[in-house]
């Protein structure tokens, strides 16, 4: 079976490349600092480890939301206009346009492979806090990727809900990798319950979703990150999963 490689770059932004096809999660490039949303704001205490000139072209981008600045900053936008595609939800097409594609969940397109192939992206609900916070936080989406002789690799975006991991499981999987949004994030926005998974419904997230290998995004480089590298080490060694965590170094990358 072919591989897959992820590059970490910083906050949720990776390049994971699957059967030739390279494709950017969460554009995110610009410099700590306060960031505002509304009357709030978020702080970011690092930049990331490669800018946008540092990575080689990518085929497509997967944006699971444009509405808040961890997850599409300033360059990121400005990203998004050189890219050839990128995938999101109806919300980022009403407020950005092309070059946003809307992708509703379960509906997937398909990518071509330099080997003649295809990779199919599939969109996947992700709830981003509790039940009820949609009308709140916004919308925002996941991803599968698959294709014949491919591992099958799961996006979560800023998904809290392990109830969405097992209608994605039951539908599309068992996974091989699993790229899990984590950091339990909390913002007075949603004050009673976290925006992301937590370290240890990521390691429950491992076991719903059958997933061999787990690549953790998110869960730093932000002041409303509640947990971190350190505490998703401790989750999954208590869950008997540690041979299954992969918790990159920025600028680091892996080949499963």
């Amino acid at each position: 079976m072919t591989t897959v490689e992820i590059l970490y770059v910083g906050g949720p932004t990776a390049v994971v490349e699957l059967g030739g096809v390279r494709l950017l999660t969460d554009p995110t490039f610009d410099a700590p600092g306060e960031y505002p949303i509304g009357s709030r704001k978020l702080v970011k205490t690092a930049g990331p480890a490669l800018p946008p000139k540092g990575l080689a072209p990518v085929d497509a981008v997967l944006l699971s939301h444009d509405q808040h600045p961890d997850n599409l900053d300033g360059a990121g936008r400005t990203y998004l206009t050189e890219a050839p595609l990128t995938l999101s939800t109806a919300s980022a097409y009403e407020r950005i346009g092309a070059p946003v594609r809307a992708l509703p969940s379960w509906e997937h397109i398909e990518l071509p492979r330099p080997d003649g192939g295809v990779l199919r992206v599939t969109a996947v609900p992700a709830l981003h806090g509790p039940e009820g916070s949609e009308p709140i936080v916004g919308e925002v989406t996941g991803f599968v990727l698959s294709g014949e002789g491919l591992p099958t690799v799961y996006v979560s975006g800023d998904n809290a809900s392990l109830d969405v991991v097992r209608a994605i499981a039951g539908r599309l999987g068992p996974f091989d990798v699993a790229v899990l949004f984590a950091g339990a994030a909390r913002t007075p926005l949603v004050p009673d319950a976290p925006l992301t998974l937590t370290s240890e419904a990521a390691a429950r997230a491992t076991e719903i979703l059958g997933a061999r290998h787990v690549v953790p995004l998110h869960f730093e480089h932000w002041g409303h990150f509640t947990q971190d590298g350190a505490t998703l080490t401790k989750a999954f060694a208590e869950a008997g999963l540690t041979e299954r965590l992969h918790l990159l170094e920025p600028g680091g990358s892996v080949r499963l």
